[in-house]
Parts: structure tokens; sequence; C-alpha cells
């Protein structure tokens, strides 16, 4: 049952002087209040206890209370309305910097005004988020959660979500993993920073990244391992070059390479897990969107064939949403315990409630159910970019990486004379959201790469996605 009194049950800590007559503690509460508004720690706005409670956790009659309020409210300092509560008022301590303070330093400049169009990649439709079936989930997992799981866990996470999660992946990405193998944490980006910890602390010196890829993820691992760059091709990550350094663990993406989107080939699987062999090796596997296909038959994640020597990570990032801090680790036995006690060490463990609700989605099959509507809905998106740049761009623009996934990358012209600087300010100019490719590579691969955006088709809502295509087309058009 709610509070009948808005004010009621809230807490206040404030500094009283020393006990003395009856006026006194009345002057004393009112400058205590006045002090606290005037520094800033009882900020315009800010409810007040009600008379009552605050007379209570200051030891001092209701009266007392009620007579500060009362002198407070006639100076400015505070507003009391029926049913609002009494509260800060809004000029108090605007009045108070006025009155007693150095004058204010100049405001800061203002922030830059977000794009209308926002054509990000590595983002899900967020307004299409499952809000009925997760909060249905929620409560169900809320209302049914026997009562240790309140307290502190397992720090693989919740039993019934490793279960869940070995099934569905085992179902949907071909992923050999028994529920005891797999480690919940907080997304690929936490799953990242233990596997840097855990990969440093068995004498791994050097860490292989494909190049291009996420720049944060770069930062992560470079934070405990050096970081060794190989290139991409259409065949995806070339693996000759892992045998000429000193990497001893890849985090690759074979199923589909951000951000160029290309699938690695069957010969450059089969020697990235002979490179893993023979050098005692590990493969970092970020299956970041492997439930998006379109045009080709699911590729299967590499960790089915050397579950040993592949550890497997994804999230819930693009299926659900960056919100929902949830993603998994398929831990080799030789990596698990150290992963269990990083992870221990983090956090302790990933929110549990959160972890119930996505093991009811998967379990009832509504986690299935969603992912087919993105799928249709994002192969719309991706046709509709495909058909636009075909017909609004000059023949020399082609779309690349769209077999799968959440994004694509628009080539431009190499006869136009562009680069990635101009393309950037009219992106800017025309207030388009989209990534310039060159933000994903590194050293000379970033400078003698042709002009080319990643272009997320999933990011903006359903009746925003036409006006961010011609809006994006419009400036590409416009360079020439």
């Amino acid at each position: 049952m709610p509070s009948p009194h808005p004010s009621a049950g809230l807490d206040l800590l404030i500094e009283l002087g020393p006990p003395g007559p009856r006026g006194a503690r009345r002057r004393s509460v009112e400058e205590a209040l006045r002090t606290a508004i005037r520094e800033g720690r009882l900020a315009p706005g800010v409810r007040l206890p009600a008379t009552r409670d605050l007379a209570e956790q200051l030891g001092l009659a209701r009266g007392t209370v009620t007579q500060a309020y009362e002198q407070l409210i006639a100076e400015g300092w505070l507003t009391a309305r029926t049913k609002a509560g009494t509260r800060v008022a809004a000029g108090g301590a605007a009045q108070a910097v006025r009155a007693t303070d150095p004058p204010p330093s100049p405001p800061p400049p203002a922030a830059p005004t977000e794009p209308r169009h926002d054509l990000s990649p590595g983002r899900p439709d967020l307004s299409s988020f499952p809000r009925a079936a997760w909060s249905r989930a929620l409560r169900r997992a809320i209302h049914e959660a026997p009562a240790e799981a309140f307290g502190y866990g397992d720090p693989r996470g919740r039993i019934e979500l490793r279960t869940a999660l070995a099934a569905y992946l085992g179902r949907v990405r071909g992923v050999r993993v028994a529920p005891e193998q797999l480690l919940i944490c907080s997304g690929f980006t936490q799953a990242l920073g233990l596997l840097a910890e855990v990969l440093a602390g068995t004498g791994v010196r050097a860490l292989a990244i494909e190049n291009p890829a996420m720049p944060e993820h770069v930062a992560i691992a470079a934070a405990r391992l050096a970081v060794r760059d190989v290139t991409v091709d259409d065949q995806g990550l070339r693996v000759g070059e892992l045998a000429d350094g000193d990497a001893r663990a890849v985090v690759c993406t074979p199923a589909h390479q951000f951000p160029l989107g290309v699938s690695m080939s069957p010969a450059r699987r089969a020697a990235l897990l002979a490179w893993a062999e023979e050098c005692d090796g590990w493969i970092v596997e970020d299956d970041y969107d492997g439930e998006f296909r379109y045009d080709r038959r699911p590729v299967g994640a590499l960790q089915a064939r050397r579950p040993d020597r592949v550890v497997y990570a994804g999230s819930v990032s693009k299926a659900l949403g960056p919100a929902v801090r949830l993603g998994w680790i398929a831990c080799p036995p030789r990596l698990l315990e150290p992963l269990v006690t990083a992870k221990y060490l983090a956090d302790r463990q990933t929110p549990v409630m959160e972890q119930l609700a996505l093991a009811e989605l998967l379990d009832s099959g509504a986690y299935d159910h969603h992912l087919r509507t993105m799928r249709r809905g994002y192969r719309r998106r991706r046709d509709t970019l495909v058909r636009a740049v075909a017909e609004q761009l000059p023949p020399g623009a082609r779309l690349s990486g769209i077999a799968a996934g959440l994004h694509a990358i628009v080539r431009l012209p190499a006869d136009r004379g562009l680069d990635e600087q101009r393309i950037g300010a009219a992106l800017r100019q025309g207030s388009v959201r989209a990534r310039l490719l060159g933000e994903y590579l590194r050293g000379a691969a970033g400078a003698e790469a042709p002009p080319a955006l990643v272009v997320g088709y999933a990011t903006p809502s359903a009746h925003a996605y036409a006006g961010a295509v011609d809006a994006l087309l419009g400036v590409l058009r416009g360079l020439g």
C-alpha cells in the first residue's frame, strides 16, 4: 500500500549544533537546512521528510521542526504544496550562491547536437525491445525464484540460465558445451577483459586481433597484453600472419567479421585450428550476431570443432539490447577455474533476476520468436538499403557484407578523389551518423584503404529508417 503522505519515510542527514533552549533548537534546524541548500547538498526540487519523521530522526519535538520549516518557507528557501510535500525552492540555492559565493564560472560549452539520422553499426533497433515478454519473464523470475537466489551464488551464474543456454547454443549455433562449462558475465566487454586477464596469467604475452576490429576491444586487450594486428581479406583472417608472430591467442569473428562482414572460409578455419594446436594457443570466438542470417545457411560456431581450444563468447546485446548486460563464455576445461576466479574477483556475480528472466525467455520459446521477428524486419531493411544504393548512387558504389548481421559496408567509387575526412564532414553537415571504415583500421591499413562507410541498418526505429537512408544517400550523392 502506498504511503499516505509523499514525504513519509524519507531520511535526511543534517548536523545540528549542541543542545540549547527550545528557540535555539529551532534556529539550529533552520541554519542546518540553509547550509545544506547553500552548499548544494539539497538541490532545488528535493523533497524533505515530513515534520513528524524529521523530528523523530533528530530527537526533537514535532513543533520545533514545523516552525523551522515555516520560517524557511517564509524566507523562500522551501516550498510546500498539498500532496507534494515540502521541497527545496527552485530559487533558494541560487539566491544563496549569489549572496555568499564568488562569481560563478562561465557555463561549459554546449554539448554537440545529436544527428537526426542515426545509422550507427553494432546496435539493434531499441524500439523493438520485447518489453511485454521481458516483463512477463522478469515477473515470473521474481515470483518463482527460490529464496537462495537472492543471495550470493555461483560466480558462473544461475544453473537455470546455464542449462537453457547450453541447450540453445547447441541447437542454434552448434556449440558443444555443458552447463558446468558456461560462465555468465556482463556482456562481451567483460568477457574479453576477463579472458585477457586470465590469458596473461597463463603466460600469454601477445594477443592477435583482426584488423579491422572494434577499437574498444583492442583497448580492453591492450590493457593486459601486447596486441598484434592480423589482416582480414575476403576469406577472413589471414592465418599465415599468426605463424610469423609471437601471439599465442587470437580474438576473431569467424561467422561474420566485424566490420567487413565476411565469413571465414573453411580452409582458413582449418588452418586456424591447426595453428592453435601447434603452438598450444587459444582462439577467442566472438559470435556477436550469429543468429542473423539472410542469404545463406547459418555458419556454425568454430568452437564445435575444438571445444578444448576455442573460447566461445556471445551476448544478448544485438538480439535484445545492450542494456541487458548478459553475456557468456563457453570455457575450455583448462581455463574454467581461472575464469571463475577472475569473475568472482571482478564483481562476484552477474545480476540474478535478469539471468532467470533470460532463462525463462529461452525455455518458453519467446527468445526464438523475438529473433524470428527481428530477422524478418532486418532483412527488409537490408533489402531497402540494397535497392536504394543501386538506384541512387553511381555505378562505382557497391555494398558488401550484406548476407548476415546488422550492418553493411558502403564502398564508394575510387575515381572520385574522396577521402574519409571529407566524407565525415559531409555526414556531420547532413546530420547523419555512420562510421567510417577507417575508424576500425589500425596502422598502415587505415591509410591505404579506399573510402568506405560502415552503415548500421538496424539502429533507427522502423518509422525513421527510410528517412535515414534517404538522408545518407543524399549526402553521398552530394559529394560528386
